[in-house]
């Protein structure tokens, strides 16, 4: 198609599927507001509604040591829900999911926060051989979801330390304020275990014997068989990145490590060199554009950040050089991974027609909208 941008947005033809309609706004920030009006902050309503969410998570736990988790990476998102539910009066458990890319702000962002809000700790540690070992096969798949082993691994290793401690309500950082905007050609399913799996068996050279898996059928499990929900607290909330960094720097000794999801050094480079370049898939649109539509940035500044290149030239030599040492390939094998043919989940052994159909029954007849009933 001829090259279009969203007169509203930012959002471009760099998504294959986008929709613009008569004045020339994309179908992404349309649906946004569509969805903003229903479960984004809405005054007093929304405080009532927090209110009632916090006494039922209190209530539900009351004999048990913990009456929450909240998964906590280092970032924004995670670092402000362990703040504000400690600021509620909930007793939570942090726990960290450990790939192997942790920056070194992260983890002193984890260090300060449980530290100071006295929150008790636990790590999962993956198998490293393992994992980087997933990782480089679904590089060489050549599919733009490069991040769907870490996706994977999150909501399992959540998963197991919340029924294992008895744990009712996962709390999650995710919000509409700032990750309200996310093409679906953009992101496949990370639940679709037979992909993961059919790509390892193409590409990898170990079998999946300890990476922590999650599909539908966990999923199901631990929803409907354990009663463990998960409950999205900052849409309750007038809820700002910015006042959020602001707020986290002044009593926490937070600090700052750079773009959306940075605090993995490589979430960093997939999402600010590998995906712009290869896939042209610039993250940054995605969350100008939320950012946008939420009145939290206007587009004339995202349009002039996106200007700029993704990654930092000065930089970006030595963390390609860092990320192949890791990872345990040459330089010239990272490149003859970047020019292989693009490909999609389509093009290897996928269950999307099921998850579709799981997922659209589960909407149709199980989800309910909130916790405030």
């Amino acid at each position: 198609m001829n090259y279009q941008i969203c007169n509203r947005c930012v959002m471009d033809t760099s998504d294959p599927d986008i929709i613009f309609d008569k004045i020339g706004n994309c179908n992404h920030c349309n649906d946004f507001f569509n969805t903003l009006s229903k479960v984004a902050y809405q005054g007093e309503v929304s405080d009532r509604n927090l209110l009632r969410i916090v006494k039922k998570i209190k209530q539900d736990g009351r004999n048990n040591k913990y009456d929450c988790l909240i998964g906590v990476s280092g970032g924004t998102d995670s670092s402000y829900v362990a703040y504000i539910v400690k600021k509620l009066g909930l007793r939570p458990l942090a726990v960290h999911m450990d790939n192997g890319w942790d920056s070194e702000e992260s983890i002193e962002n984890i260090k300060n926060i449980c530290s100071k809000l006295k929150i008790d700790y636990q790590s999962y540690v993956l198998n490293w051989k393992e994992f980087k070992d997933i990782q480089l096969s679904i590089l060489k798949s050549s599919i733009p979801e490069v991040e769907i082993p870490t996706d994977v691994a999150i909501a399992a290793v959540l998963h197991r330390k919340a029924s294992a401690n008895n744990i009712r309500y996962i709390i999650s950082g995710g919000n509409i304020a700032t990750e309200g905007i996310l093409p679906s050609s953009w992101f496949y399913n990370p639940k679709d275990s037979k992909l993961l799996r059919s790509i390892q068996k193409e590409f990898g050279t170990r079998k999946m014997k300890s990476f922590p898996d999650f599909d539908y059928k966990k999923e199901i499990y631990y929803k409907f068989v354990k009663g463990i929900k998960t409950v999205y607290i900052l849409n309750y909330m007038n809820y700002s990145k910015e006042s959020a960094i602001n707020e986290l720097k002044s009593n926490m000794d937070w600090r700052t490590y750079g773009g959306k999801h940075h605090e993995s050094k490589y979430t960093s480079f997939v999402q600010s060199y590998i995906q712009p370049l290869k896939f042209n898939l610039d993250y940054r649109r995605a969350t100008f554009s939320t950012q946008i539509c939420s009145g939290q940035i206007t587009r004339d500044r995202a349009l002039e950040e996106l200007k700029k290149k993704p990654y930092n030239e000065d930089k970006v030599a030595k963390d390609k050089e860092y990320i192949c040492k890791k990872l345990e390939i040459t330089l010239q094998e990272f490149e003859n991974i970047m020019k292989l043919p693009l490909k999609t989940f389509r093009d290897y052994p996928n269950d999307q027609k099921k998850l579709d159909f799981i997922y659209d029954v589960y909407k149709r007849y199980f989800k309910k909208k909130d916790l405030t009933k």
